[in-house]
């Protein structure tokens, strides 16, 4: 069973009815115990990174996500559920993160501003993967250049170590990010048809 966790801050259904439709079992949950259970866990996520954090927090599965993911549960963090996998994010301030893949959630807009000032933030559209780690498990049924759907105005940086898949807009984005057995997207695979659906389910397969 997936555990996809409930703190007020994810596109829940979305993400529930694309794993029943591949044929997976999942919960909805805040639970401790059945994320405990868990054969695996989805942390997905929208908003601002402190508000977050904080909601999180409160639901008091921050040690047990620490936990699971250190007895090697696989661990997926989907768009803000990625940023929150690290160290830290710039966004409105400060804040920690839960530190299981180094490097820092930053500004799109000031890079952006730099590089490429025609494109707009929020970005919010299709980008194609380009693999930096082909091998990797979440990546076994994605091809190079398929598109996927993007919506964010903060990246992940200083996290190459970490890199299996980015995409350009304008900088370099950090698409897909893993540390062992916790993974992150960028990215909606709920959102991205048959390519995110191919890496929810080579998650499922994990």
């Amino acid at each position: 069973m997936t555990a996809i966790i409930d703190y007020g801050v994810g596109n829940l259904f979305s993400l529930a009815s694309s794993l029943r439709f591949i044929g997976a079992e999942c919960a909805v949950t805040r639970d401790a115990d059945e994320v405990r259970r868990a054969d695996r866990i989805i942390l997905p996520g929208v908003g601002a990174f402190g508000d977050a954090a904080e909601k999180l927090a409160a639901t008091g599965l921050v040690p047990v996500l620490k936990e699971r993911a250190a007895a090697g549960v696989p661990l997926l963090g989907i768009c803000l559920g990625m940023q929150l996998l690290f160290e830290k994010s710039y966004e409105y301030g400060e804040h920690e993160g839960l530190g299981f893949i180094r490097g820092s959630v930053c500004p799109l807009e000031p890079d952006l501003e730099a590089a490429e000032k025609s494109l707009k933030v929020p970005h919010i559209g299709w980008n194609a993967l380009h693999l930096v780690q082909p091998d990797s498990p979440l990546m076994r049924n994605t091809r190079e250049g398929q598109h996927v759907y993007f919506v964010h105005s903060f990246y992940a940086k200083d996290c190459d170590d970490a890199l299996v898949a980015t995409a350009e807009y304008g900088v370099t984005v950090p698409a897909t990010v893993a540390n062992g057995n916790v993974y992150g997207c960028q990215f909606h695979p709920e959102k991205s048809g048959k390519a995110g659906l191919e890496i929810l389910r080579a998650f499922q397969s994990l």
